[in-house]
């Protein structure tokens, strides 16, 4: 494969997901939150473990405890994550959701410096105060505009970093990266799960009625969306890789315009082009500092 059809292929898995927003803002119609996630990320699973027992026949050797603690651990950010995008979407615009949970983008390096204590490169800051800047603009011009669905999707993009941070750890002691998707979505399915039951009503009538945005979010934001990402990844590098992907801020905020006819004033998409401009630079610019200095003499 091409590593021009390899980006292809991660610019769909971005599409999907971008599309994703829209499933889950239009599935609070019928059913919660909770039974939303655990119903499509019980798909997802189903969806993936296929894969996984694959993967698992060609293994030398069976998972260890240690390896299934850090696949809890990712599963229960992940978690962490998808309860509090979905509770906020109900109070917020797709647009704002597909930006605000971008940020991940640029709270990754900030969590490698605060955890990892790995120095980082100077564009976190300008990157830092960019995104803020962005979000500023993205609510009107003021923080205190902000919602609280803004701010859950916020604290939803601080646990997206945590498990992309967690997950290459995961899969470097365990090299088992089919084994941790299922698992982590078993989990998610799971936590998900028994909130719903514990907070939530639920009738057959809601689930035939939120069917579609279930199917999409499960089988395809979670399903192919994940196996086209591992495809794509590894035919590409690191950098393009994550530029195709954070596209799918772009693509949930055409897609709330086009399904939803969701606008922003001005100064909303200023803020939008704001938090994107962020996301490019956060990858781009350590990638082209890296060549130089290989490149010189």
């Amino acid at each position: 494969m091409s590593r021009v059809q390899a980006n292809l292929l991660l610019l769909l898995a971005a599409a999907i997901w971008g599309g994703g927003f829209v499933a889950q803002s239009e599935a609070m119609e019928w059913l919660g939150p909770n039974w939303f996630n655990a119903l499509r990320f019980a798909l997802a699973t189903l969806a993936v473990l296929p894969f996984a027992l694959t993967e698992n026949k060609r293994a030398t050797r069976p998972l260890s405890r240690r390896e299934l603690g850090w696949f809890l651990l990712v599963g229960l950010s992940l978690l962490a994550a998808q309860t509090l995008q979905q509770i906020g979407i109900q109070s917020t615009s797709v647009t704002n959701a597909s930006f605000l949970t971008g940020l991940y983008v640029v709270l990754v390096p900030v969590i490698a410096v605060a955890f990892l204590r790995r120095r980082p490169h100077w564009i976190i800051w300008p990157t830092a105060l960019l995104t803020v800047i962005g979000i500023l603009l993205l609510n009107g011009g003021s923080l205190s505009s902000l919602g609280d669905g803004d701010v859950l999707v916020i604290l939803c993009a601080v646990f997206l970093a945590a498990q992309i941070t967690l997950t290459p750890i995961a899969v470097g002691i365990s090299q088992r990266p089919l084994a941790l998707a299922t698992v982590q979505f078993a989990v998610c399915a799971a936590g998900a799960g028994l909130a719903a039951a514990a907070l939530e009503p639920i009738s057959m009538g809601a689930v035939a009625s939120a069917l579609p945005e279930i199917l999409y979010g499960g089988l395809l934001s979670s399903g192919v969306a994940f196996v086209l990402q591992i495809i794509g990844q590894r035919y590409t590098t690191a950098p393009q890789a994550a530029i195709f992907l954070s596209s799918e801020a772009l693509f949930g905020a055409l897609f709330g315009a086009v399904l939803l006819a969701e606008t922003l004033p001005a100064i909303g998409y200023l803020g939008c082009g704001l938090i994107f401009s962020a996301m490019l630079l956060v990858e781009l610019v350590p990638e082209l500092t890296r060549r130089r200095a290989t490149a010189a003499p």
